[in-house]
């Protein structure tokens, strides 16, 4: 997910660059969505590992 991510920032950084200014905004924000969904499973799953870790 996080490859989609880092995939769509550069799609907004070179539509910005020619000029594109509506698909680099989309493209921006379809990259910062899913940088924050993955930012959310990384915390969710580094929880889970510590209380994982815990109770064994």
């Amino acid at each position: 997910m996080l490859t989609w991510a880092i995939v769509f920032l550069v799609i907004a950084l070179i539509a910005g660059f020619f000029g594109f200014g509506g698909m680099a905004t989309a493209a921006a924000g379809i990259a910062k969505i899913l940088f924050f969904i993955f930012v959310a499973i990384f915390v969710i799953m580094l929880i889970m590992s510590f209380a994982g870790g815990a109770a064994a």
